[in-house]
């Protein structure tokens, strides 16, 4: 079993990645924590190469898997730097979309009497991981229905930046959908911030990474997300970042879970290792 952090388009280097990983459908599951397509060059050939897999491939919905899904419902316009021209123009577009509408916002694994959450960016802190799973859900069975394009018209806007229960409308499910594809830092009472996009260090005043806010609801499971690739690796019990850049020329990351023996959490154990390609740069910082 893989954890692989954001893929971007970036076909080669997953074709890579799975070399090293003597990686077989048949035997072996991967999980991808969002972001499947945009800014690599290649983002068809990966929906493609997962769709392929079937069950094999477990896949999550990052902001930019959205992003394609918002433009091709026409609720969005393409950016200059996007590169999702090959799926929206592919004779098996409507096939690719199809299965990109039904993966769900987050999953969760139950590993050797350990509970595992898998999102793309981050989890509110009050926000424990049977919310997580409840709350994505909702925005799932939208998606999945006839007024998905309702849903997409919707989604671009950065408020409510608070959770609160009582929301409803397209107001929830946007704070749903911004927490678990856009996260980086929050309040400790769990107001988003969603321009600062460096490092954890770069926090803004009164903000803090949302996995640091004391006491959050999800501190008892392990956390593996993407999204953030100006985060850098994570040597933490618990929590498992794994965007480390591949389509800004880092590399393409997995981390390997073997299920069948007595694991440890600690990052290097060898039944938690951690497995890398080096990446071209595909997209310059900044553009």
């Amino acid at each position: 079993m893989y954890l692989i952090g954001d893929v971007q388009g970036c076909d080669g280097a997953l074709q890579r990645l799975l070399d090293i990983l003597a990686f077989s459908p048949s035997r072996d599951t991967l999980y991808i924590l969002g972001d499947l397509v945009n800014r690599g060059p290649a983002s068809a050939a990966v929906l493609r190469r997962m769709m392929v897999y079937g069950d094999a491939a477990r896949c999550i919905l990052g902001n930019h898997d959205l992003h394609l899904l918002a433009i091709a419902h026409g609720a969005r316009s393409p950016q200059h730097n996007d590169t999702l021209e090959g799926i929206l123009a592919a004779p098996d577009r409507a096939a690719m979309l199809d299965w990109l509408q039904h993966q769900p916002l987050a999953r969760q694994l139950d590993i050797q009497g350990k509970t595992w959450l898998l999102v793309h960016a981050g989890v509110l802190p009050q926000w424990s991981a049977s919310k997580t799973l409840t709350l994505a859900r909702e925005v799932e069975t939208l998606l999945q229905s006839p007024h998905a394009s309702d849903f997409f018209h919707g989604m671009y806007r950065n408020t409510p930046t608070l959770w609160d229960d009582a929301l409803t409308g397209i107001d929830r499910l946007r704070t749903i959908v911004n927490a678990l594809t856009r996260l980086r830092f929050c309040t400790v009472q769990g107001e988003m911030e969603f321009k600062t996009k460096e490092g954890a260090a770069a926090a803004p005043d009164g903000f803090l990474p949302w996995f640091d806010v004391p006491g959050r609801a999800t501190q008892d499971v392990v956390v593996a997300f993407g999204h953030w690739s100006t985060l850098g690796r994570l040597n933490r019990d618990n929590l498992y970042a794994l965007d480390t850049g591949c389509v800004w020329g880092g590399k393409l990351s997995a981390l390997r879970l073997d299920v069948g023996t007595k694991a440890s959490n600690h990052p290097d154990h060898p039944n938690h290792q951690l497995i890398q390609v080096d990446c071209k740069a595909e997209q310059q910082p900044g553009r």
